[in-house]
């Protein structure tokens, strides 16, 4: 096989993973959040005070400004995030977590835990390790 073929077969096996993980985590209904709200969550508690510029969000999540803002706005809506001016520039805006968006990402995370336990057994996690940094790259 070529390493264009070979290219191509792994982005098309990334697409169907995708569509499982997503499929596989909209256990996250529960906590009335959709899994790419998770991820907005999950990125904005890991970020230094709680926070990120809406730019920011893009470029970690892979969508463009519009996309994160188009996400941001129901979940500013519910309480979970809120907008924050930057107090030296007024054209920059961050989002950050609330204490209520805080309380459902955590009760999410164990959900989302126990979801990518059984997605990706144990057996299996000692070689994500190179396949997250291959996903990280691109």
């Amino acid at each position: 096989m070529s390493k264009t073929e070979t290219a191509l077969r792994l982005l098309l096996n990334l697409t169907k993973a995708q569509s499982l993980v997503s499929r596989r985590f909209d256990s996250l209904s529960a906590h009335g959040i959709s899994f790419s709200d998770f991820m907005i969550l999950y990125l904005l508690n890991q970020a230094p005070g709680g926070k990120l510029r809406r730019v920011d969000l893009a470029e970690k999540t892979g969508l463009t400004p519009s996309g994160v803002t188009r996400m941001l706005v129901p979940l500013e809506k519910i309480g979970m995030i809120q907008r924050e001016a930057n107090e030296r520039d007024a054209r920059v805006s961050y989002a950050s977590l609330t204490p209520t968006g805080r309380r459902v990402f955590e009760e999410a995370l164990v959900t989302a835990n126990f979801k990518a336990k059984e997605i990706i057994p144990a057996a299996t996690v000692k070689n994500a390790g190179a396949l997250s940094e291959l996903l990280s790259e691109l």
